[in-house]
């Protein structure tokens, strides 16, 4: 594959449920991945022609990623009290995926454009009696915590769940798919997510 569509990191391949609606980003818009790890999610965006800002505390792990053209990187501590970095830029998506920091959670919300989509999917209530990480309930949603919050932003739900999933592994998530008010998807939601 040719050097501006970079593969998957081996192993860890991107989350079904971004992956399913990613495809409500307008082409040419740019993504956002916040806590992007390994870069998955910023490939995934990138093998589909966006552009994408990456945020993580470490992107030493993004590797090449760094220095793609359509790829910003952004190194920020987003737990230290900072101002948080984005604010005030609006992207056509939002990508959060196994991270938690409440204090950021309305500003994350706001990113989202008008005509944008807010792909959530992380840990919630439940998973602690798993025996997985993360346990302590600062990291762990309340039960429809996604769903008061993109309401409370003012966007429009799509997709909300809450679930215990036994593969890959045992775990309880809470996902949503969320948009702007000028989304299409608020006139014409797409077809229903099946893993």
């Amino acid at each position: 594959m040719a050097a501006s569509h970079p593969e998957p990191a081996a192993g860890v391949p991107p989350s079904p449920w971004v992956a399913h609606f990613l495809a409500g980003v307008a082409p040419g818009s740019r993504v956002l991945d916040l806590a992007c790890g390994g870069g998955r999610h910023v490939r995934l965006a990138l093998q589909r022609g966006l552009t994408v800002t990456a945020v993580d505390r470490d992107t030493s792990r993004l590797g090449t990623l760094a220095g793609h053209h359509d790829a910003e990187v952004v190194t920020a501590d987003l737990e230290d009290g900072s101002p948080f970095p984005l604010a005030g830029r609006k992207f056509g998506g939002v990508i959060v995926t196994n991270y938690l920091w409440r204090p950021i959670l309305p500003a994350i919300c706001a990113t989202v454009a008008p005509d944008g989509v807010l792909i959530y999917e992380t840990f919630a209530i439940g998973h602690e009696r798993l025996g997985g990480r993360p346990s302590h309930p600062d990291f762990l949603l309340r039960p429809n915590e996604l769903a008061d919050a993109a309401i409370a932003a003012g966007l429009a739900i799509i997709a909300f769940e809450q679930a215990r999933e036994d593969q890959p592994r045992p775990r309880v998530v809470q996902r949503i798919a969320a948009t702007g008010r000028d989304h299409p998807w608020v006139a014409a939601p797409p077809r229903r997510y099946a893993p």
